[in-house]
């Protein structure tokens, strides 16, 4: 007879799950990872997966949507956090585009990873954005426009490919423009 999970434990599982798949996606590519790649990297049988998603493209979709959607209340919260704009502002950058690029730079399909979300999720990609414009906007005194713009700029950081201390160190750069430090702090 098999035991049956906890709630706790089965999202355990599944974050694992999650865990093994991204990697298998972001070094093999979506199309030639199999179920049976991620199944043993999760350390579970086939069937099981199979009893958890429905195929490789709701494993995909999940995959996505749990690396992006899981750190907006965080980025959120970042918004009205103490310290200057300049420093809230980057706090939301670190988490909504440091944290996620530390972990596709260097994987091989990390390229084609995001343009499979964009493809088969784009709403996902889409309300990602949309948390950076909104929280930015607050920061920024609810100017959108420089919002927008700000986002246009940091989306332009990431086409070289940097290195982590290279993106830290632009992004910096960029909150400094849109920011600057002699703006009201946040107590």
């Amino acid at each position: 007879m098999t035991k049956q999970l906890s709630q706790q434990e089965a999202e355990a599982r599944r974050l694992s799950i999650l865990t093994e798949a991204r990697w298998c996606f972001l070094n093999f590519g979506f199309a030639k990872t199999s179920f049976d790649d991620i199944a043993k990297r999760a350390r579970i049988s086939r069937t099981l997966l199979y009893k958890i998603f429905k195929d490789k493209e709701d494993i995909f979709t999940a995959v996505f949507a749990e690396w992006l959607v899981s750190r907006h209340p965080a980025a959120k919260a970042a918004v009205t956090m103490r310290g200057t704009a300049q420093d809230r502002l980057f706090e939301v950058c670190r988490l909504m585009v440091i944290e996620p690029w530390s972990d596709m730079i260097g994987a091989p399909m990390a390229g084609e990873f995001f343009d499979v979300c964009e493809r088969i999720d784009p709403e996902v990609e889409a309300l990602h954005r949309q948390i950076v414009i909104e929280s930015a906007t607050e920061i920024l005194g609810g100017d959108s426009t420089s919002a927008e713009v700000f986002t246009l700029a940091l989306d332009g950081l990431l086409t070289d490919e940097p290195p982590i201390p290279v993106l830290e160190q632009r992004i910096r750069l960029l909150a400094a423009r849109f920011a600057p430090s002699n703006k009201k702090e946040r107590k």
